[in-house]
């Protein structure tokens, strides 16, 4: 089974900072390719940034300059780092896996989500 779990959201003030973690687990050998999405009541989900393997990585453009992803060396902990954070971050943001092993994807996992809330 493909699990994917985030941490690291919270209640802080525009221009602050946060860090959002995905923990990603799976088949050994599996190779996780990320996004990072958010939501926000009444609105379309969207893709806030994007991570696959060998290191790809999107932005979306009102995060570009601002929000950096990143992994760890054993490439099952991802990382959402978010500076100068503005009211209209405010969402659940939430983290997606497809694992990948020989080619082939062995399975997807969405995680429950994190709130993310930006004051003014």
């Amino acid at each position: 089974q493909v699990q994917a779990v985030e941490s690291g959201g919270g209640s802080v003030q525009a221009g602050g900072s946060l860090t959002l973690t995905c923990a990603a687990s799976g088949y050994a050998s599996c190779t996780h390719d990320i996004t990072w999405y958010r939501q926000v009541p009444g609105k379309d989900r969207e893709v806030v940034s994007t991570l696959g393997q060998p290191g790809r990585t999107t932005y979306a453009d009102s995060v570009k300059g601002r929000f950096t992803i990143s992994q760890d060396n054993a490439g099952n902990t991802f990382y959402l780092k978010m500076n100068d954070l503005k009211p209209e971050d405010t969402a659940m943001y939430y983290c997606k896996t497809v694992c990948w092993r020989g080619g082939m994807i062995m399975g997807t996992a969405w995680g429950q989500g994190t709130q993310v809330t930006v004051s003014s």
